[in-house]
């Protein structure tokens, strides 16, 4: 097995489409159909089902996904630990943010990095907390900052800053002429929420379990992939959400989002990585960019 046939199949198994994976590795489809045919042909396993012009991954293929990028992963960390016995920064780094923390708060870091550190290609990528979890586990991100509590081993976690979420509601709601809100009320409101593994979710259903609330008997109207979705459906019509007050600060000060008076326990933005996986000098004059601000 070589590392060019497991990139080949990674690419592949992201796309599940042939001629796009050729595309974007700059090879051939036939190229890239042979290199799958010999990885399964040395291993005897059938990691793709041809399906008419169509290829979908098999059982076998999904659960070989995460080894064939842990090992590009370990690969690529390999080369950066010899490139950087020279001494020096170069090369890449890559990042992995949930929204909240990649839209409203670590870009001013990264731009303050790139001052110092010019030569370093920084890339940052947004999922949710489980995501971005995910990705540092398997290496396809070299750090990750995430907004819910998470147990995993292997990981190395660490606070970085802290959060506070907050009930918000369109100006015409019921709720936004200063009522104090109970726990019955949250229970029998109509909600506007992200998806499940964010980590504003995930948090607030915390806080609804310490006040005797059942997560799952909200009426939850639209389950919405991202905070910018969440406040244009909730600025127009009867709606509630929870969200970071770094998002709705906008919208508050203009007058389209109202808050509500229920308090949500802070939360913590945390910054993730391996333990076990090199740790690029990029990386950590990063971490140190990060932890030396005081959160």
């Amino acid at each position: 097995m070589t590392l060019e046939q497991l990139r080949i199949f990674v690419a592949v198994a992201e796309r599940e489409h042939l001629t796009r994976a050729a595309e974007d590795l700059r090879l051939t489809p036939s190229a890239v159909s042979s290199a799958i045919r010999v990885l399964e042909g040395r291993y005897g396993a059938t990691l793709f089902h041809r399906v008419g012009r169509r290829i979908e991954m098999t059982e076998g293929g999904r659960e070989f996904l995460p080894e064939a990028r842990a090992t590009l992963a370990s690969a690529k960390a390999a080369e950066l630990a010899l490139s950087e016995l020279g001494g020096g920064l170069r090369g890449s780094l890559t990042l992995q943010a949930s929204q909240t923390i990649a839209s409203y708060w670590v870009a001013p870091f990264l731009a303050r990095y790139h001052d110092v550190h010019p030569t370093i290609d920084l890339r940052l990528e947004i999922g949710n907390t489980q995501s971005v979890t995910q990705a540092v586990l398997e290496g396809a991100a070299e750090i990750g900052f995430i907004e819910g509590a998470i147990d995993e081993p292997a990981l190395h976690v660490q606070t970085v800053a802290h959060d506070r979420l907050i009930v918000v509601v369109a100006p015409g709601h019921p709720w936004s002429d200063g009522r104090v809100v109970r726990a019955y009320d949250i229970a029998t409101a109509c909600w506007i929420m992200r998806e499940a593994g964010s980590g504003t979710r995930s948090a607030f259903e915390e806080a609804l379990k310490a006040w005797g609330v059942d997560p799952s008997a909200l009426e939850v109207a639209l389950v919405l992939p991202s905070n910018e979705a969440v406040r244009s459906a909730v600025r127009s019509g009867p709606y509630v959400t929870v969200m970071s007050e770094l998002v709705a600060g906008p919208d508050l000060q203009a007058g389209r989002l109202v808050r509500i008076a229920f308090d949500i326990p802070p939360r913590a933005f945390r910054m993730l990585r391996h333990k076990e996986r090199y740790f690029t000098k990029a990386a950590k004059m990063l971490e140190m960019v990060i932890t030396q601000s005081g959160g």
